[in-house]
C-alpha cells in the first residue's frame, strides 16, 4: 500500500480582501500549493473542495477545475464543518493509499467577510440548528457554545480569565504571522472587558468572520518540491449534529475517540507530540479539546493556560498561526489553516514562530457545536 505524504500548502492572507472572489482565492491557493509541491497543476488526478456561502454551488470542486482549467479523474466536495481541512486530509490520505490518486488537491476558502453583507455570515450560521427544536428558539452557534462552555465552567472549575488566557496566548502567535488578521497587542483585561456575545462568551473568546483560503496537497511520495510531511495517522467520530442531541454531560465529544483512533494507528500517544493545532472557534472549544484528547487532565487546561502552557515555550506549544480566534476563519478554510502550519512548523518554516526541533505535530478539526470530529498525526520526514 503506498503512503501518503502532504508535499505543498498554501494560504493567503486573512482579513478583508475586497478585491477577491470565492473562486479565486481557490486559484490562488491551487497554483500556490501546486507550485510548493513542486508539481504542475496537470499532474493533479484529486481535487477535494467544500462549500462556499459566497459561491454556493452544489458542485464547488467541478465549479473549481473549470476555473483552473484542469480535469483530474476524481473531484468531489467534502465537507464537515470546521473538521473539513482536516477531513481533507484524511479522505485525501485513503485516496492516496488505495492507489485511486496520485496527487489530491484540497482547497477551501471564502470571501465571506466583504463578498456577503455585515452580519449575513453569523445569520447563516443560525440556519446550522435543529429546524424544528432549536431555531424557532434563537439558537445560534455561539448561543449553544455558550450554553456548553457554562455546563463545562460549572463541572471544571473553568473560568472566565482562564479563557481569556487562551485568547492571549493565540493572539500573541498571530502577532509573528505576517497573514494574520488580529495583530494588534491584547492583554487579560482586553478580553475580560470585552462586550458579551453569548454568556460567558465574550467578543475576544470567539472567532473571526475573514476572506481567505488555504491549499493542501496530498501525494503518494515526495513530488520533488519541499521536504514531504508524513500523514501518520488520522480518525474520525461524531456523536451528534444539533446540541439537543449532545452528550447529555456536555463533556463526552467525538474528539476523544477520533483522537484515539489516530493514535492508535500512528503508534504514539499524547506525550510524542511536540506542537498541536486544534480547532479554536471559540476559546471553550479548545479547552474542552486540550482536555478531552488528553493533552491536559480535566479540569487543568485553564491555569495550565494561564501559566504559559501553549507558548511557543511551553508544554504544548498550541495554535501557532493564531488560530481562528486570531489569524482568521474565513469558513471551511479556518481548519485548513491548522493543517497548513503543521507542514510549516514541521519543516521548519514557522519563522519566528517556529517550534524548536519540532518532528511531530497532532491536528484536529471539529464542525458544528462540538459535533464532527477530525485527528491527524503528522511527522517530519526524516
Amino acid at each position: 500500500m503506498k503512503k501518503a505524504f502532504i508535499t505543498g500548502v498554501a494560504n493567503t492572507r486573512c482579513g478583508k480582501l475586497p478585491e477577491e472572489s470565492a473562486l479565486s482565492l481557490h486559484a490562488t491557493v491551487a497554483r500556490e500549493a501546486a507550485a510548493d509541491a513542486g508539481i504542475d497543476l496537470k499532474d493533479v488526478d484529486g481535487l477535494l473542495c467544500a462549500y462556499s456561502f459566497t459561491e454556493p454551488h452544489p458542485m464547488l470542486a467541478h465549479v473549481v477545475a473549470e476555473y483552473l482549467g484542469i480535469q483530474p479523474a476524481f473531484a468531489a466536495c467534502v465537507s464537515a464543518g470546521g473538521a473539513t481541512g482536516a477531513l481533507h486530509v484524511m479522505t485525501a490520505k485513503a485516496l492516496v493509499e488505495s492507489g485511486m490518486c496520485r496527487n489530491v488537491l484540497c482547497l477551501t476558502g471564502d470571501n465571506r467577510l466583504t463578498g456577503m453583507a455585515p452580519g449575513a455570515a453569523v445569520a447563516a450560521l443560525a440556519d446550522f440548528g435543529h429546524s424544528e427544536f432549536e431555531v424557532p428558539y434563537g439558537i445560534t452557534i455561539p448561543a449553544a457554545y455558550g450554553l456548553v462552555a457554562q455546563r463545562y465552567m460549572h463541572d471544571t472549575g473553568l473560568t472566565l480569565e482562564h479563557m481569556a488566557h487562551i485568547a492571549v496566548t493565540t493572539r500573541n502567535h498571530a502577532r509573528r504571522h505576517p497573514d494574520a488578521q488580529m495583530r494588534k497587542p491584547l492583554s487579560v483585561e482586553d478580553v475580560m472587558a470585552s462586550r458579551p456575545i453569548a454568556e460567558p462568551l465574550r467578543l475576544f473568546d470567539c472567532a473571526l468572520i475573514s476572506d481567505g483560503a488555504a491549499g493542501i496537497m496530498v501525494s503518494a511520495g515526495s513530488t520533488g518540491g519541499k521536504p514531504a510531511i508524513r500523514i501518520l495517522g488520522a480518525g474520525q467520530k461524531g456523536t451528534h449534529e444539533h446540541l439537543m442531541a449532545a452528550p447529555r454531560d456536555l463533556q463526552s465529544f467525538g474528539c476523544k475517540h477520533s483522537a484515539a483512533d489516530a493514535f492508535r494507528e500512528a503508534g504514539m500517544t499524547v506525550k510524542n507530540i511536540d506542537v498541536a493545532e486544534i480547532y479554536d472557534s471559540f476559546t471553550i472549544t479548545l479547552a474542552i479539546e486540550l482536555e478531552s484528547i488528553g493533552f491536559f487532565e480535566k479540569g487543568t487546561v485553564g491555569p495550565a493556560a494561564a501559566e504559559g502552557a501553549l507558548d511557543l515555550g511551553g508544554a504544548l506549544p498550541c495554535n501557532t498561526h493564531g488560530g481562528l480566534l486570531s489569524f482568521g476563519h474565513s469558513g471551511a478554510a479556518g481548519g485548513a489553516f491548522h493543517v497548513v502550519e503543521g507542514v510549516r512548523q514541521l519543516r521548519g518554516e514557522a519563522g519566528e514562530r517556529q517550534v524548536k526541533d519540532a518532528a511531530t505535530c497532532y491536528v484536529h478539526g471539529d464542525g458544528g457545536t462540538l459535533s464532527a470530529h477530525v485527528s491527524l498525526i503528522l511527522e517530519r520526514a526524516a
